[in-house]
């Protein structure tokens, strides 16, 4: 259950919202991993409560974000794409931290794009996707660019640090294809440690007794996918077992029109700085010398992390901080011929959370197998800060953090994939560009894809988890599919746009309140 709203607005409360980018779910010691080593996170979930099925809302960076910071269904806040604008009137974590009377500061990056409303046409915020969280007060400020580190690099005599498309690249400076190479600068040099730097430096500058508001975002394991050492060679590309989906990508290209257009399309200069063609070009080995890099990187973010957690812990403020820890989407990491964010796959979905709330023991050391999403995330730190989000799409995870299960929840997850682009209109596809979306209803044992404007697809998870045959044509599953669509048509209607559907104007005036 939550706690009343005046034992949780005490003032001594710190709030620290750590994000990894594009990390899975399963690529976790805590979540069962074999092979990804995360000693820091594993140490950080037996202090807190894990939640193992959580799933983001929404893809690529800015619209995944975007639901995590306003609570909202990607259907509701309309962030469809980077640099999609997110509609000033919506509430988000940084108002909320404003309104507790914290200063939010942000280390790292939000890609949020500003609403264009009201802003003059020559104004910069409107030429990059890359905007700040409004609210957000950017102590350390690293959009694509990194100029920041990039800065500190050069300062300490690293050349290439010069230009972004090269401090990227292996010592060897060959990039196609793959071959697991460091970077020139080891991990106490990386962009990672240098937003974990940045943020306990400013700590110093912290009174004691004073509360906080924080948000650290780290780049990694996002691509591109080259780490320094120690972390680059952590891992065997031969660890691990095979990639899961169809045995080709002819076959996986099969399964739907939809993979059929964007396989092709996914280039490997998304993946590796440098290298120019898609990765269909690259076979099997070149996939796990990737893999291997991305569980180097996921190991790197988790040694920043069990940085941070033990300098808490020495300033005494371990005990008085709501931590939170998730990642805004996955990561395909070769799985059906993929890599990247994007569809309908579990694995570009599925990603972490950790919620310690140090004055919830009860939850300490739980392991949650219950649906949550990305859009919980808010409700639950406003729960954490006594105030409740009635227009929020997600719902306050405090029951589990307090040892409960509350009676009544979700028994499925939902996200959602808008594919439209402005530069090129899906003519392949036969679509026009708001026919280009689909989404996804998830439960234990079916998933059931929509697309406005090609056929569904639907998945029987208890027999074939790797999501390889389509049976929505199957007669033998059509009650299914029925279910299923009835179901995912049912959510939309929930939760439609309500802001003033609690209100009504009458010859008293208005009753209600807008939500």
């Amino acid at each position: 259950m939550s706690l009343p709203p005046s034992s949780l607005a005490a003032p001594d409360l710190d709030v620290l919202l750590i994000t990894a980018d594009q990390l899975r779910g399963d690529c976790l010691g805590y979540a069962g991993h074999p092979h990804v080593r995360t000693p820091h996170l594993d140490a950080l979930a037996a202090e807190a409560t894990a939640f193992l099925a959580h799933y983001g809302q929404a893809a690529p960076c800015g619209p995944a974000r975007a639901a995590l910071y306003t609570g909202l269904y990607q259907m509701r806040n309309r962030v469809v794409a980077n640099g999609a604008p997110l509609d000033a009137r919506h509430d988000t974590v940084a108002k909320l931290a404003l309104r507790r009377g914290y200063r939010p500061t942000l280390f790292g990056y939000t890609d949020q794009s500003e609403d264009p409303a009201g802003l003059a046409p020559a104004d910069p915020r409107l030429h990059s996707y890359e905007g700040v969280l409004p609210g957000f007060v950017p102590r350390l400020a690293m959009p694509e660019d990194a100029g920041a580190w990039r800065a500190a690099l050069l300062a300490k005599g690293y050349a290439p640090a010069a230009d972004i498309r090269t401090v990227h690249l292996p010592r060897d400076g060959r990039t196609d294809p793959p071959t697991g190479a460091p970077t020139v600068y080891p991990a106490e040099d990386a962009e990672t440690a240098f937003v974990a730097d940045a943020y306990l430096r400013w700590l110093d500058e912290i009174p004691p007794a004073a509360p906080y508001f924080a948000h650290v975002s780290f780049l990694r394991p996002h691509p591109p996918l080259i780490a320094p050492e120690p972390y680059a060679s952590l891992h065997d590309p031969e660890e691990g077992g095979p990639f899961v989906g169809r045995g080709s990508l002819e076959a996986e290209a099969a399964l739907h029109p939809f993979l059929a257009w964007h396989l092709p399309r996914i280039g490997k200069g998304s993946l590796v700085a440098g290298a120019h063609g898609p990765i269909a070009d690259w076979g099997e080995r070149e996939r796990r010398v990737l893999r291997a890099t991305y569980w180097g990187l996921v190991a790197e973010v988790d040694a920043a992390i069990g940085r941070i957690v033990a300098e808490l812990k020495r300033r005494g403020r371990f005990e008085r901080t709501l931590i939170v820890f998730t990642a805004d989407h996955g990561e395909m990491l070769g799985d059906h011929h993929a890599f990247g964010k994007f569809g309908f796959f579990d694995a570009a979905f599925h990603v972490p959370l950790i919620v310690r709330d140090p004055r919830r023991p009860a939850g300490h050391g739980r392991r949650v197998a219950a649906f949550t999403e990305a859009v919980d995330v808010m409700p639950t730190i406003a729960d954490a800060l006594g105030e409740a989000l009635p227009g929020a799409d997600g719902r306050a995870l405090g029951p589990f953090l307090a040892g409960e299960t509350p009676q009544s929840w979700r028994d499925a997850v939902h996200w959602e994939y808008d594919f439209r682009t402005l530069e090129e209109p899906q003519a392949p596809l036969g679509l026009d560009r708001d026919a280009c979306s689909l989404a996804v209803r998830r439960e234990r044992d079916w998933k059931y894809v929509h697309f406005t404007g090609l056929p569904p697809l639907l998945f029987d998870l208890a027999g074939d988890p790797h999501e390889t045959i389509d049976r929505a044509g199957d007669p033998a599953c059509a009650a299914t599919r029925l279910r299923m669509a009835e179901a995912l048509l049912s959510w939309r209607a929930r939760h439609l746009e309500r802001r003033y559907t609690g209100m009504l104007l009458s010859e008293r005036g208005p009753i209600g309140a807008p939500r």
